[in-house]
């Protein structure tokens, strides 16, 4: 079968590979891949920035954000064939930590997990692939052409839940929250601000294209000046900062009204020191009892409340978010970046065309 490989840490190795079929093991699904997303994590991995192959190998399938049919599955499961699936991307240890023992492997304190398509276990990104029933969620089979989606819904699912827990170290009531930036993360965070009934703000830099239509036709509002200027005219209770950028990570911090939660999903380039009064945004910090927080991957509580949310998104809009399918035998052009791309697939099953 075809296989999107990468020599993790070396730059230009990306490439279309024939591997052998893949066997199930016990209590493992074997499923027809339909597509994968593509995202900064995959484009860092091509880029040699990081990634790590299966023991013992040099090449790695890559993709984490999938789609599947189930072609096969064993007795004893909740599957069948036919099934649409989706594959859990992380792993605990074999002796986990007190975390992923629990089932949260999502804050694993050791590091020693795995990933799919990114830490020492193949990606999705191949025409079929295994997966263990315990790590597979089914989706509302109407969400066959944007199903890939439901990852990147899960790490926001996650955000929305850590952002519930914390606020209920108190009464918490929340009504507007601020998104910094409209990429995937970002709409897909304000479509689950939107669906709890908030106030959603969405801001990033663009003045025109899909993005700003994404955002007002989800039923929020879009604005592209800065996060202060923004602050100024309506302190908001949350923010998802989305971007990584250090700037709007260090004003997010300094615009939330009091008790206010800022999530920091985006992940940020190190070197760049900005000037930042450090002393102001901690006072405020500290006298308003705010909370800044981080949140990345997801456990399968939080793929589970994804999956919900899509199936209860209008589908219209959800293809909307993908901007171009590309086949895997011009792969290539999943990587090339395009102005007004929100996310970009590689469609496991479509001729070269």
């Amino acid at each position: 079968m075809r296989a999107l490989t990468v020599m993790p840490g070396e730059r230009d190795s990306l490439r279309v590979d024939e591997v052998d079929d893949p066997t199930p093991g016990p209590g493992e699904l074997l499923v027809d891949g339909l597509a994968v997303g593509v995202c900064g994590t995959d484009r860092e991995i091509v880029d040699a920035q990081f990634g790590e192959p299966v023991p013992g190998r040099s090449r790695l399938i890559i993709g984490h954000e999938s789609l599947g049919r189930v072609r096969r599955a064993p007795e004893g499961t909740d599957f069948a064939e036919g099934d649409l699936v989706v594959g859990v991307v992380r792993r605990p240890d074999p002796e986990p930590c007190g975390a992923c023992a629990r089932g949260y492997f999502d804050m694993c304190r050791n590091g020693r997990y795995t990933e799919r398509g990114i830490k020492g276990l193949d990606g999705y990104a191949s025409e079929s692939w295994t997966l263990e029933a315990d790590y597979a969620v089914r989706l509302d089979p109407r969400l066959s052409g944007v199903g890939m989606l439901l990852e990147p819904t899960s790490v926001v699912a996650k955000a929305w839940d850590q952002i519930e827990r914390i606020g209920a170290r108190s009464w918490f009531e929340p009504e507007t929250v601020l998104v910094t930036g409209a990429g995937p993360i970002g709409l897909l965070a304000a479509l689950i601000g939107v669906q709890r009934g908030l106030d959603v703000h969405v801001l990033d830099r663009v003045v025109g294209g899909p993005k700003v239509d994404l955002v007002r036709d989800l039923g929020a509002t879009y604005h592209h000046d800065s996060v202060t200027d923004f602050g100024r005219r309506l302190r908001p209770d949350i923010v998802i900062e989305a971007t990584g950028v250090d700037q709007l990570v260090c004003e997010s911090m300094a615009v939330t009204a009091a008790y206010g939660i800022v999530c920091l999903t985006g992940v940020s380039s190190p070197g760049r020191v900005l000037p930042t009064d450090l002393g102001s945004l901690n006072r405020s910090i500290v006298l308003e009892n705010d909370a800044v927080f981080g949140s990345v991957n997801a456990n399968l509580t939080h793929y589970t409340a994804a999956a919900d949310a899509l199936a209860a998104a209008d589908l219209g809009w959800l293809d909307r978010l993908v901007s171009r399918r590309v086949p895997l035998t011009r792969f290539h052009e999943a990587f090339e970046h395009h102005q007004d791309d929100v996310k970009v697939i590689i469609d496991l099953t479509a001729a070269a065309g």
